[in-house]
């Protein structure tokens, strides 16, 4: 159970009623103060707020509040136009503005694509705050966050949301509306590719192939100007800046946020026609630090740096370790064939500095859950002991299954063993307890142990627990194959799991979000489903539960949800 602390301020039952839209979603999360404005300052405040405002990397004494203000109607994203101009803000007791803790005004320009983003410091841990900002008389809606608990308290509990890949030419974001319309998280874990590089009509279409929404600019993303565009459109989705109103995010990039299937030096969806790779990833990350609410090199303050990894404390119950598995990695082996370089150790999916910080990340004791932020996944999925008699029927239908003793995906750390060993190691020689790896990328559910050695599993034992969300929008085995779901990617799961026996749970078919808490006792997520994702107005249904009880490093099916 959460406790009163960790709950929401209330809210007017009747404003939910009322409205029963994502944009009443923002108002119960605290709008009240802007709808209050007189009728002739609401268009305005429209006109200069048009991409919502959001919260991130709680701290248990200062949170990120973030904006964007469009001064004139020559200001637009990406375009370069506007004047330099001061935005007032303000933190908040209550969502009246009249118990006022902090306040500030903040320079902004098209320099910096006229976003606002700082860290507000002198909070109080552990408690839920109201924030605003003002230009020209008119407020911005109202957002609550939340800061951290103390570094040595001891936390009854801890609730996150948990989403991934978000394609808005693939569907509408419903997955945003369920983690809205929640009253009891602390924050939201987006695991990456939070927006789509590609062109109208480009990879993630909806049924026969055709875009639900298309993407602004109509090309693929390339330029500065390119990034900022499509993330200026990806914030207009009322569904996401509901959840970004509701809670504090806390984020990572995958390889979507730049391109597809990048490393350090190129990616497999950049070609010398669009010039220059490492600049191309430079203006990504620029316009990532601008409107993202998440420090890059431990700083709000922009700059050329890329440094994404970090962690974040939740008092001795958890500390989050958000990794980037993009910025640093060796070019991805060849696939289907089975290429002995997935083991050779000069190559990295980390880095060597990010592996080295992460094994001191594993080893701090002072939090009972080392939580890992994890882009892509870390769980060995392979095919060596399946007979062919079993994949060629699948292979028929489908053609995305390998050769026998193949791994199912080399762009995850299954291209990486070396990597992936030396963190197995690491925690079984320095007897690491409660390691827990949240994942997305993948598009579909997953929850398993991680075996020291996956040949002899279960007397190998297992490193840690790895729970992985579904995709919020992009495509699962369902949409690639277009068949019905339960048919064909039934039979995909269970050759998976026949494999893997390690594997308890697997969804090919279900877009949604995912609950994870935290207790002293265990780790539980729970997956939480969409219907149609063409459907603007879908239903969001409960599907199952695994958790992990302290110190076993194993899971279990669980009938309900928590609560």
């Amino acid at each position: 159970m959460t406790t009163s602390s960790s709950a929401l301020p209330p809210v007017d039952r009747r404003t939910v009623l009322a409205t029963g839209t994502a944009a009443g979603l923002v108002a119960a999360a605290g709008t009240g103060a802007a709808a209050a404005d007189d009728a002739s300052a609401k268009p305005k405040a429209q006109r200069y707020f048009q991409h919502g405002i959001a919260s991130g990397d709680p701290r248990p004494k200062k949170v990120i509040i973030w904006t964007r203000v469009t001064p004139t109607p020559a200001s637009k994203p990406g375009s370069g136009k506007g004047p330099t101009v001061d935005v007032r803000w303000q933190v908040a007791k209550d969502k009246r503005f009249r118990k006022v803790v902090k306040r500030g005004t903040f320079t902004t320009s098209a320099a910096r694509d006229h976003t606002v983003k700082l860290d507000v410091t002198g909070l109080k841990p552990a408690t839920w705050y109201f924030y605003r900002f003002t230009f020209d008389g008119a407020h911005s809606p109202v957002g609550t966050t939340r800061t951290a608990p103390r570094a040595r308290s001891t936390p009854r509990n801890l609730r996150l949301g948990v989403v991934s890949c978000a394609n808005l030419q693939a569907g509408w974001f419903s997955a945003y509306r369920g983690v809205a319309a929640r009253n009891d998280l602390h924050a939201v874990l987006h695991l990456g590719d939070y927006l789509y590089e590609y062109a109208p009509g480009q990879y993630g279409m909806g049924q026969d192939n055709v875009d639900i929404r298309e993407h602004d600019p109509a090309r693929e993303m390339v330029s500065l100007s390119d990034y900022r565009r499509r993330h200026a459109q990806y914030k207009t989705d009322p569904d996401l800046q509901a959840a970004h109103a509701k809670y504090p995010w806390i984020v990572t990039w995958d390889d979507h946020e730049v391109t597809n299937d990048q490393y350090d030096t190129g990616a497999e969806n950049h070609d010398a026609g669009e010039g220059n790779y490492l600049r191309r990833r430079a203006r990504a990350h620029r316009a990532y630090d601008e409107w993202m609410p998440v420090q890059l090199n431990g700083t709000t303050e922009l700059g050329d740096g890329d440094r994404l990894y970090r962690r974040l404390k939740f008092g001795q119950l958890a500390e989050i370790s958000m990794l980037d598995l993009r910025t640093y990695r060796s070019e991805q082996v060849g696939t289907p064939v089975v290429d002995p370089a997935v083991s050779d150790p000069d190559r990295t999916i980390t880095g060597a500095k990010q592996l080295r910080w992460l094994k001191k990340s594993l080893q701090r004791r002072k939090a009972l859950w080392k939580v890992i932020g994890n882009p892509v996944m870390i769980t060995p999925v392979t095919f060596g002991s399946l007979p062919g008699d079993l994949l060629d029927p699948i292979n028929d239908v489908t053609g995305l299954l390998p050769e026998d003793g193949a791994p199912y995906n080399v762009d995850q750390w299954d291209g990486y063993t070396a990597d992936r060993k030396e963190v197995f190691t690491f925690i079984k020689d320095h007897n690491v307890e409660n390691a827990l790896f949240i994942t997305g990328d993948i598009h579909s559910g997953w929850a398993c142990e991680l075996p020291y050695d996956a040949g002899s599993y279960p007397l190998s034992g297992s490193a840690g627990v790895e729970f992985v969300c579904s995709s919020v929008t992009s495509n699962n085995l369902k949409d690639i194959t277009g068949t019905p779901a339960g048919t064909t990617s039934r039979l995909v799961e269970a050759a998976i799991m026949a494999a893997n026996p390690y594997i308890k749970y697997l969804n090919f078919d279900d877009h949604g979000f995912s609950v994870l808490d935290l207790t002293a006792k265990r780790a539980q997520m729970d997956w939480y489903v969409i219907g149609d994702r063409a459907d603007k107005g879908t239903s969001i249904t409960y599907e199952t539960s695994f958790r992990t009880k302290t110190g076993t490093n194993q899971i279990s099916r669980v009938g309900r949800p928590v609560a």
